[in-house]
Formats: structure tokens, sequence, C-alpha cells
């Protein structure tokens, strides 16, 4: 086992999952009897059985547990698999005393007790992650009583597979199952068999209700265990503690490993954003280029491309300037005429001016022939929806009510949408009307700041917590990238109000500091990161088609490591 792991390191520890799958292999050739070589002299589980029934029925005679009801034979077809000779298979109710547990008030501790919780067990280890006493974690309600050396077993889905041993008597959660094996059962093989993913299977299946769904008593007391010695389970715990330790230190291998890269790759991008000259610039993508297969090859680093791409686009970094290029300071002369003259026809409402933008007020400095503007010098309007929803109709042939939810990244998704008749949405409009290549922003909630620009023709009511900006004389998609850029992001979020939801209310989406590059300029941005932005979707997918032949490795390994 340790040369299955030791030989196919890149493949557990690239593979999605990987070290996680290779824990589940681990348990899973334990319970099989495949981890250690068995030993012919030691005592087969037939005598164990014997010594289980032996003691049940001392403990009955002694009053001190109550005569078991018989549970169903084993048949052929319920064995999950072959056992090696001298194993044999046992229900959980007839080898343990699963099901029959003290209860405990909060009258009948004292502040030392220790009090178990679901959440205070790491999922999929099954780690303690910490150790409450009643003096901190005062309860209620009954809980079960336990004592050292029980298996602790969560029969709460999706928690079915947070099994410890307890290293001291207290009381956990209903949701918990105290086990006590009967005689040579060793409590680390007991646990590690309920972790198992051929048990973990049986209790998924074996659950019953809606919102919490649990296993049943009956149904866990019909479970079938492996049966074996005291000694190989001795043996079999031992071994799984080693390469579980082992598969901890290749987990914080891994884990320094991708630190460091997120690390290398943010420092590289950012000596982009910071260059200060066409050379500092030039120096810093050089050292990126040459080093693009192996910096970019995670979602988060893809990612991080991505936002770099943007953020050098409003800076100017992204393409070069055209010095016949006409400046914008003469495309916002020409966006002020067209809304003098909408004004003048009665079209817009005039707009109160906004106060000059100041040196200090600037982010960071702009190319020559850019200007920075605010937002509602690009726009013939920015409102938002709604303050009162409308009343909506069931008739989903009617007008959709745009809400947050409804504005994704680059698109509009109508599902789960709500509608309105004609004759109230005809009354909307009258405030606002959303129109193909106006852009939708994400004003109230966790997701402020999401936006999209509409590209079809369908009419649409919005509410309150979406932002409608009707672009003027400028390149919308470069409107779009721009607002979705870092720089603009946190702008966003920095005028955001904290009331009971966030809110970007409009007086702050008018004054968003936008960078104008010339009209032509603009265009040739948006061409160049659409380009790029097909580079990393490229990325991506070669990731994927990667770490899905990695999964298919780690699966073939597993497949055959318990043939």
């Amino acid at each position: 086992m340790k040369q299955l792991i030791t030989d196919n390191l890149a493949i557990w520890t690239t593979a999605p999952k990987g070290i996680k799958k290779l824990r589940e292999l681990i348990l899973e050739l334990a319970v099989r009897g495949l981890l250690v070589p068995q030993d012919p002299t030691d005592e087969p589980a037939s005598e164990l059985l014997k010594k289980i029934a032996a003691e049940k029925a001392r403990l009955v005679s002694e009053g001190k547990i109550k005569s078991p009801k018989p549970l169903a034979k084993i048949s052929e077809e319920e064995k999950p698999f072959d056992l090696p000779m001298g194993w044999e298979w046992a229900r959980l109710g007839d080898v343990t005393n699963y099901g029959a547990c003290d209860k405990a008030e909060s009258t009948d501790v004292d502040e030392q007790t220790w009090v178990l919780e679901l959440e205070d067990v790491e999922k999929e280890t099954s780690r303690l992650i910490k150790k409450v006493r009643f003096v901190e974690k005062q309860f209620k309600s009954s809980k079960n009583r336990f004592l050292a050396g029980d298996v602790i077993y969560g029969k709460l889905r999706p928690y079915l597979d947070k099994v410890l041993v307890a290293d001291e008597a207290g009381v956990c959660t209903t949701e918990m199952i105290p086990i006590r094996g009967y005689s040579s059962i060793v409590p680390e093989f007991l646990r590690l068999t309920l972790k198992s993913s051929y048990f973990i299977n049986y209790a998924d299946n074996s659950t019953h209700g809606m919102s919490l769904p649990r296993m049943g008593t009956e149904k866990a007391q019909l479970a079938l265990i492996p049966i074996l010695s005291e000694p190989e389970q001795q043996r079999i715990v031992a071994k799984v503690d080693e390469l579980m330790q082992l598969c901890d230190r290749l987990e914080q291998k891994q884990n320094g490993s991708q630190a460091m890269h997120r690390q290398l790759v943010s420092c590289l991008l950012t000596t982009l954003t910071e260059a200060t000259d066409a050379q500092a610039f030039q120096a810093a993508w050089s050292r990126i280029a040459a080093n693009f297969d192996c910096l970019f090859t995670t979602e988060h680093s893809i990612e991080q491309l991505k936002q770099t791409i943007l953020q050098l686009a409003v800076m100017g970094k992204l393409v070069p300037q055209n010095p016949t290029d006409e400046p914008a300071s003469e495309l916002l002369k020409k966006i002020a005429t067209e809304k003098a003259r909408l004004i003048t026809e009665g079209k817009i409402k005039k707009q109160n001016p906004l106060p000059k933008i100041s040196e200090q007020e600037k982010p960071f400095v702009l190319p020559n022939g850019w200007e920075w503007t605010h937002m509602i010098n690009c726009a013939k309007q920015i409102t938002d929806g709604e303050h009162l929803t409308p009343q909506r109709t069931l008739d989903f042939t009617q007008i959709p009510l745009v809400t947050a939810k409804n504005v994704r990244d680059g698109a509009m998704d109508y599902t789960n949408t709500d509608y309105v008749d004609l004759d109230v949405a005809t009354k909307c409009w009258n405030r606002c009307k959303p129109e193909p290549n106006n852009i939708l922003i994400v004003s109230v909630g966790a997701t402020i700041g999401r936006l999209t620009i509409i590209d079809d023709h369908r009419d649409m009511v919005i509410v309150r917590s979406v932002t409608l900006v009707k672009p003027l004389s400028i390149n919308i998609p470069y409107l779009a990238l721009s607002l979705r850029s870092p720089y603009m992001q946190k702008s966003i979020w920095r005028g955001v109000k904290q009331n009971a939801q966030p809110c970007l209310y409009l007086s702050v989406s008018n004054s968003l500091l936008i960078p104008l590059p010339p009209f032509a300029e603009q265009h040739r941005i948006v061409t160049k990161v659409d380009e790029l932005m097909t580079l990393c979707e490229q990325l991506k997918t070669k990731l994927a088609t990667t770490q899905t032949l990695q999964q298919q490795l780690a699966d073939t390994l597993v497949q055959q490591a318990v043939a």
C-alpha cells in the first residue's frame, strides 16, 4: 500500500480531491483485509462471535442489558464483498450495543463535562476540532451519555463520516450515537469500519426524512460489518494510522505548494499593474510569458489573470496608444452636447453637475489622451427600478420582473422570474424602461457590482435591487469591462451603505470615476480583452481536461487496488 502511494504521488496530489480519494482507499482496503497480511495463527472470527454471544448472555442474566431481539440471518446476496479466510460478516446490532444509550440532562452533569456537538468534529477526517465543557456551553435538551472508548457516530446526513473514539466520558447531541462493541471489538477498528465507503453508502441509502435525513436505529442495527481477530484489528489500525499520517504530510506539502503558487502568481501579476513605464511593464510581462504554462495551472490563477487583464485595460496598459486618436476630452464635449440636446427635446431630465475631479481623487495616472470622468457623464440616464414591487401575475407570457437574481455576470437569467401585466409594466416604464445595450448592475445584497449588458429585445421591468445605466456615445462593452475591473469593483463596494442590506445608492453610481480612453482606443481595448478572455477560457478548458484525466487515473488506481 505504501508503494501504491509513493509510486503514484503525482496522481494523488494533482487529481481533484486525490488525497481525499486516497484516504477512502486506505479505509476500504482495511475493511476488505487487503491492507496487512493475515496471520494463520490468529484466532478465527467464529471464536470471537462465540465470545460476544457469551458476553451478551452474561450481561442479560446480570440485568445489565435487555435480552436483544434476534436479527435476520445474513444472506449471501447482502454481503458487500468477499472477506479473507478467518473473517466473518456480522450485523452491527449483534456485536455492539447500537441504539442502547443512557440519556443525560443538564442537571446530571458537572461544569467540566465534555459536551460534544456535530460541528466539533471535522468532516472527512473526523478530527476533533474543539473540546467544549458544560461550563462553556450549557444545554437544556437531553443528550446521549458516552464513556471513554465508545465510538461516537454521526447518524445525520451529510455527517455520516463524522466518527471518533471518545478519549474520556461525556455527553453528545442525540444526532450522534455512542456505540460500544462487545468482547474484543477494537473501538478504533470499529471507527474506521463506520468511515469506510461501503458503510457510508449503506448508511446514505438507509436514511429517511426530508429536511434532516438520518439513519434509523433498525437500519443501523442491520448493517453488516466485518469481524476478525483482535490482533489483526490492532495491526490494521496501526497501518491505517501510519498511512493517514503519510496522507497528512502529502496534504501539508500540497497546501504549501498551492499557497506558494498563489503568492507567486499574485506577485508577478502585480508587477504588471504597478509598472511605472513601458520598460518596466515589458520586463514584467517577459517574466510571466516565459513561465506561462506553469503559472496558470489552477482555476484561481486563471481568475487572477482575468482580473489583471481588466485592470490593465482600464489603466491604459493593455494596448498601445495612438497619438492620432481624438482625445477623450473631445469625446466628453460631444457627450455633453448630445445630452444638452436631449434635455432641450424633453427626452431626459436635466442633471445636477458633479464637482470637478481633484488630483487627489484620481486613483492612478492615465495615459495621454485619456480623461477621468464621472459615470453619469457617460450616460444619458442612471436610475434604479421600482421601489415598491409591482403587482405580479402568474401568466409567464407577460413581462418579466427582473431582480438581482436575474442579473448574472455577463448574461441575463430569466429562470425563477416573476411577471407583471402589460398595463402594470407600462406604468413602470414611465420612470425607466430597460432597452437593448443598456447595462444592468446589481445594487442591493451580497452580489452588488455584478452586471450585464442587455443583449436581447425582450421587454422587462426592473426593481430597486437593480441599477439601470443607459450609456451615451461611448463603447458599451468598454464601459461594462471597466465596471468589472478590480479598481471599479473596489470603488463600488467602498460606496456601499451597510444598512440591514448592503445598498449601492444612485448618488454613488453617478459619481463613480471612469477612466475614459479615446473612442477609437475603446474599441481596440475591447477587442484585446475579448481575445485574452478567450485565451483564459481555453486555459480553463485545458485545465478541466487535465483534471478529468488525473481523476480517471486515480479512479483506475483505486479499482486496481480493490480488485
